[in-house]
């Protein structure tokens, strides 16, 4: 029986993986990071390379490193030089740099010796022993059990867009799976349909490489804000309040009043509006009604302003669905032992983020602890470290009995 399975292998939980074991202490043959994806962060490096994104959002300090410049001082490596990129405001890193950092930090704690290829299909308690997490090719037991489960399966297709996808029209969106903008033939007109920063940083993407054939159609006029949630949810500005909250229909609403969705920094509507004003690509407002095919893999798209728009390349960046992630599998888990959810459907839990005895959450699972940044790198890195916390209190508790370890400490807060 394993210490600690978390589950995922995306941002969360290839950083909990590394906390536990680098910080905390806890040895490597007893954990293990459960992924259906052939490598640690395939999921994350395939959105994030759909997009095509230069800088990313998230400043500096934000990463999967233990130390807060960790990333700063891997740029002056020899390693990390070559990438070295930063953008302001806030030392943005350049994606590039992330990367090489990521990949750096998976070979040097070994974190990719860590990984089981495989899906959880099942979670099962195991009295007060742990828990059972059933997967295609058999079951895995563990004293604690981490929920790293992200959105990324999920992506969200507008009304208009399922409806013509299931009659098999070709459309597509920049998250699906078996999408690799890289890897897109040549276009006649492209168009990129969202508002946000991943529909913007994707069209300046494809016009960079055919100008003059790209379309950025936007459902909604820009949004401009730095960062997808104000700064203030980072620490006790608004996290004060956020914690003071004991209705968790009002923690969801303050949620969702703080998220930016569908925004985009300034320099890079900045880019856009240069990219436009040179004729590299067409920027448009308009939202979508529906989409008929014309053959030849075209398709007209009719739009709420009463005209029409063609195009042999549709991608929409619309980003994921906001329902909570697990699907089936925990929905069962949550009626077999009473898993505590609020009216939204998220799990209840502790300032340990423990949902249950020997079981915690991180991501989007946290968020009703953690605020809005749950989902993000800096949430990350806040919930790896109250998990932390968990071993290093376990370790002190039992230094205090002479070594001897004390029956239920670990897991119970």
């Amino acid at each position: 029986m394993l210490d600690w399975l978390v589950i995922g292998g995306g941002i969360h939980g290839a950083h909990a993986a590394l906390v536990l074991t680098a910080r905390a202490g806890v040895a490597a043959d007893r954990l293990r990071i459960l992924d259906p994806q052939p490598t640690l962060l395939a999921r994350w490096n395939q959105c994030t390379g759909n997009v095509q994104m230069p800088f990313l959002r998230s400043p500096l300090v934000h990463h999967l490193g233990l130390g807060a410049f960790d990333l700063f001082e891997f740029s002056r490596t020899p390693e990390g030089k070559p990438f070295a990129a930063f953008a302001p405001p806030y030392d943005r890193p350049g994606y590039a740099l992330f990367q090489a950092h990521c990949r750096h930090l998976l070979a040097q704690h070994r974190l990719t010796e860590l990984h089981l290829q495989g899906g959880a299909v099942g979670l099962r308690r195991l009295g007060e022993r742990g828990w059972q997490v059933e997967t295609p090719d058999g079951a895995l037991e563990a004293r604690r059990v981490i929920l790293a489960l992200g959105l990324s399966d999920r992506p969200a297709y507008p009304d208009w867009a399922r409806l013509c996808r299931a009659a098999g029209a070709p459309v597509r969106h920049v998250f699906d799976r078996d999408v690799h903008t890289a890897q897109l033939p040549l276009w006649r007109h492209a168009v990129v349909f969202g508002g946000g920063i991943s529909a913007a940083q994707l069209a300046l993407a494809l016009a960079a490489r055919q100008p003059g054939t790209v379309t950025l159609l936007m459902p909604h006029p820009v949004r401009i804000h730095q960062f997808d949630s104000d700064p203030g949810w980072l620490g006790p500005k608004y996290m004060r309040a956020f914690e003071a909250e004991t209705s968790l229909e009002r923690r969801r609403q303050m949620i969702r009043e703080a998220r930016h969705r569908g925004s985009m920094p300034k320099d890079v509507y900045h880019d856009l509006r240069r990219a436009a004003e040179h004729g590299e690509l067409c920027l448009r407002e308009a939202n979508v009604t529906g989409a008929t095919p014309q053959g030849d893999g075209r398709l007209l798209l009719s739009l709420m302003t009463g005209d029409t728009l063609e195009t042999d390349n549709l991608l929409l960046a619309t980003g994921f669905e906001p329902q909570r992630p697990g699907g089936p599998w925990l929905d069962e888990a949550i009626a077999a032992y009473g898993l505590p959810v609020a009216p939204c459907g998220y799990p209840v839990v502790s300032k340990a983020l423990r949902w249950a005895r020997g079981l915690y959450v991180m991501g989007p699972l946290a968020e009703l602890e953690l605020g809005p940044t749950a989902r993000n790198i800096a949430g990350a890195r806040k919930a790896a470290d109250r998990l932390a916390h968990i071993v290093e209190r376990g370790q002190a508790n039992r230094s205090v009995v002479g070594g001897l370890p004390m029956v239920g400490t670990v897991g119970q807060r």
